[in-house]
């Protein structure tokens, strides 16, 4: 089997490293990877938004099956194209990928089908935001509709705060804003929720804790992800029924509504208060860097869950985990997320790797036979082990190993489940 991955980041070399495990998978392809990826595939330099030629060079090679990593070419439509020429897709269509592609689409569809969600405003304009801003209780969260590469939420401590982050989206901050989100900010503790859907039956896919902030303690900016560890420390049994009955398949249903199969990764970014599970939004992939958590402790060969997706089995297969505890610290560029500097080189030769360690490349690109920085989030270094601190512990040493001179990490990740 040939199989084409698309996309550049960590998550797209975590999936290219499960499926070379594979003894079924003869050929990779990444559109258009990184360095990582490149020892593992072979990595094609086309445009991921260019869709007609992504589709040309699928056919001319004879690729079985697409997966789609990142979330634009999702929202944009890519599934609905690939498969009008009889292309294998892993991932949802063009309606489906509204669930991230429209914060307002999914609030819309939690309130028809009472999905338990934040208390929400939809405001077209500055003026009629800010009004209501005024007698808001703080803090208060405000958020761009569209894709924002995970920075388009604020939480608001105060009115100027928010009157700022209004103004930041109504001018045009995340591309051009027709209206906004206000909601209520929940108190709880975040978790993230994965299923994988063949369109008729879906499967659990692990649950995993993301550290957006960029500094320890969980402050300063939002970022594309700082961090994750998996399992949650929140997981149980009954908190994942709740989840699956009171949000998962509510949303699966209020989809087959709209005439829609849900297919692909869907990933429910949740908060827990007190014991009952809220929607804080969703994402139509696997995310990034929870995949670089989960995909490591998979036992199942994932060729066998692609190919039980693709003749929709899926409730035919079990899926198997590995027991162990994961840890991802992302190593990042100085200056990230704001402004940080490229091309700068990553000596990654006679590292000491455990046989339980990875590393997924980011933000990289092979120039010259050196491996240099390509982008705000760099390396990806994961460690399995019991338990998390062990784990935390393993891949601060590998980075400290690394030694990357124009870089820096979080030391913290997985505090509250290791530190408290």
């Amino acid at each position: 089997m040939k199989v084409g991955v698309i996309g550049s980041g960590g998550r797209e070399h975590a999936l290219c490293y499960s499926l070379k495990n594979s003894d079924k998978i003869k050929q990779i392809y990444c559109f258009p990877g990184n360095a990582g990826t490149n020892s593992l595939a072979k990595n094609v330099d086309i445009d991921i938004n260019d869709f007609k030629k992504l589709k040309d060079f699928i056919i001319q090679n004879e690729i079985n099956f697409v997966i789609i990593g990142p979330e634009k070419p999702l929202v944009d439509g890519i599934t609905d194209y690939l498969e009008k020429f009889n292309i294998k897709v892993f991932g949802p269509n063009k309606i489906a990928s509204q669930l991230e592609g429209s914060k307002i689409f999914t609030k819309k569809l939690c309130e028809k089908y009472k999905i338990p969600t934040a208390k929400f405003g939809i405001f077209l304009n500055s003026e009629k935001a800010l009004s209501f801003l005024e007698n808001c209780n703080f803090p208060i969260v405000i958020k761009a509709d569209g894709l924002a590469a995970g920075k388009g939420v604020y939480i608001s401590e105060n009115y100027t705060e928010a009157s700022k982050a209004v103004n930041e989206i109504f001018d045009g901050k995340f591309g051009k804003a027709e209206n906004l989100l206000i909601e209520e900010f929940l108190i709880g503790e975040e978790m993230s929720f994965f299923i994988i859907s063949d369109g008729k039956s879906y499967k659990m896919f692990g649950t995993a804790q993301d550290h957006k902030r960029v500094f320890e303690g969980d402050k300063g900016k939002n970022t594309g992800g700082m961090g994750a560890y998996s399992p949650s420390r929140l997981e149980t049994n009954e908190l994942n029924f709740k989840i699956i009955k009171k949000i998962i398949e509510p949303t699966l249903k209020g989809l087959r509504e709209l005439d829609c199969e849900y297919r692909g990764f869907l990933y429910a970014g949740l908060m827990i208060v007190n014991g009952e599970p809220f929607l804080i939004e969703y994402n139509v992939r696997m995310g990034d860097p929870e995949c670089q958590t989960l995909l490591p402790k998979l036992k199942t060969d994932f060729s066998i869950i692609i190919n039980k997706y693709i003749e929709q089995r899926l409730h035919e297969l079990n899926i198997e985990w590995y027991e162990d505890r994961s840890i991802c610290i992302v190593l990042c560029s100085k200056g990230y997320p704001d402004s940080f500097k490229n091309s700068v080189e990553l000596n990654l030769r006679n590292l000491n790797l455990k046989k339980n360690q990875f590393i997924f490349h980011a933000g990289t690109k092979i120039f010259k036979n050196r491996t240099l920085s390509n982008g705000g989030r760099v390396l990806n270094v994961v460690t399995r082990s019991n338990d998390f601190k062990s784990a935390r512990t393993d891949s601060l040493k590998l980075l400290n190993e690394i030694n990357w001179e124009n870089g820096f990490y979080r030391k913290d990740i997985g505090f509250k489940v290791i530190d408290q």
